[in-house]
């Protein structure tokens, strides 16, 4: 590597090292190393950074995460929770399932994916301890949903992903990548259940429970660290345009390939106006953090772009060997940082440097990109990611512990297994 790619590289691991040890966003540390780095070094023009922040991305990451906002605000999103949780009729092994599905539906309606777990999470912990299952397997079923919904094509993972490669040339068809996304989590959730006490649960069957002496009727436990109702609740019409609505995103996203972004801002605005009061509640589940992180990371590697270090360095990557393995290095790369850190800045960060071997045909595109998708997701059931620190926290004191050590044993497996299985099965037949 010459000098350009070493400091290229370095401003990056100080941007992720500084962001984890002082709790700063990672996308404001990188605007500024961007500004630094393209003026001071690269000899760029403020102008041309500037250029580099993703316009596009900031509207489709604004325009779900508010739709999202008006569906938790105005009760849809409760609604929803509320009347599928009430399905379960003490049929305890679709317990694990219908968080997974809850999950998934909700992720793939456009919430951050830590809006979601912060969501189910301690619903469903409370669902645990109620029927005596496994606060583990509810825990991953809820992580594994996220993940499972976090690719359709209103999502924001999967948002990030297409705007990175197409900035690098590279079209995505977000139905393919949302189906195998999908099943494969699906597959995984499968695997943590028959290892977590899922043919036990489908041995007891129908199981009815009252409430315990300190669970208020309607599915309150306070034993989760967050109080939290789980009950059925009346769809009111406002509910019910809310889901059309974002039925009508999706169709019209896929069928006439219309803006994701600029579709779901004005649902959210049509919501919004409708019932003025859901608004203010609604900005404040904006993901603001989230729109800075991608932001600065995406305005970073412009800057390295402009300079030509990301060619430089995509074709170093190219010369690791095969571009098969190129491709599996890159996914162990993803799965490795990503149980640590940030899994949209991986996204930003991996995409550009994978593209070469997609664009060259070295690989396929549809199979790298749902390998790459699973890599950098399923390791976020670490014990170290936000949905993992979520399970421990809702956890009873004295399983606590248990937990943690099978949250740890799992993710640090994901780092291993995910990128391995992925690649075996989407990349290395094509």
């Amino acid at each position: 590597m010459n000098t350009p790619e070493l400091i290229a590289i370095a401003g990056l691991v100080a941007i992720f090292a500084i962001a984890m040890w002082r709790s700063l966003n990672m996308g404001a540390v990188a605007l500024v190393a961007a500004f630094a780095l393209g003026v001071g070094y690269f000899g760029l023009e403020v102008g041309d950074i500037a250029q580099g922040f993703p316009g596009s991305l900031f509207v489709t990451l604004l325009g779900v995460t508010y739709l999202f906002g008006i569906a938790r605000a105005n009760g849809t999103v409760d609604a929803i929770v509320g009347s599928a949780v009430h399905l379960v009729r003490g049929r305890v092994a679709m317990i694990p399932w219908v968080f997974f599905v809850l999950a998934a539906i909700i992720t793939g309606a456009g919430a951050l994916s830590a809006a979601t777990n912060a969501i189910l999470i301690p619903v469903g912990l409370a669902f645990a301890y109620r029927y005596k299952i496994s606060p583990l397997l509810v825990g991953l079923s809820v992580l594994n949903g996220t993940n499972a919904g976090g690719f359709s094509p209103i999502s924001v993972y999967f948002n990030i992903v297409d705007d990175v490669f197409g900035q690098s040339g590279v079209t995505l068809d977000p139905v393919p990548i949302f189906l195998l996304t999908f099943v494969a989590n699906s597959v995984l959730n499968l695997v943590a259940f028959f290892m977590l006490g899922g043919p036990d649960l489908l041995r007891r069957g129908k199981q009815a429970i009252e409430p315990s002496d300190d669970e208020p009727s309607g599915g309150t436990t306070a034993g989760t660290g967050l109080a939290v109702k789980a009950r059925t609740r009346t769809w009111t019409g406002t509910n019910i345009l809310t889901v059309v609505l974002l039925v009508g995103i999706v169709a019209l996203a896929l069928g006439f390939t219309l803006d994701v972004g600029f579709l779901a801002l004005t649902a959210a605005v049509v919501l919004a106006a409708l019932r003025p009061q859901d608004s203010k509640r609604a900005f404040e589940q904006i993901g603001w953090g989230v729109i800075l992180l991608i932001g600065g990371i995406v305005t970073y590697i412009s800057v390295l772009q402009s300079a030509g270090v990301v060619e430089e360095i995509a074709a170093d990557v190219s010369t690791i060997g095969a571009p098969l393995v190129a491709a599996l290095t890159i996914l162990f790369v993803a799965g490795v940082v990503s149980a640590f850190a940030s899994t949209n800045a991986m996204f930003v960060v991996l995409v550009p440097l994978a593209a070469p071997l997609v664009l060259a045909g070295e690989v396929s595109t549809l199979g790298f990109v749902v390998a790459l998708c699973i890599a950098a997701s399923a390791v976020d059931s670490s014990p170290f990611s936000t949905g993992g620190a979520l399970i421990i926290a809702n956890t009873e004191e004295h399983l606590r512990d248990k937990t943690f050590r099978g949250l740890l044993i799992w993710g640090m497996s994901m780092i291993v297994v995910a990128p391995v299985a992925s690649w075996l099965v989407f990349v290395l037949p094509s």
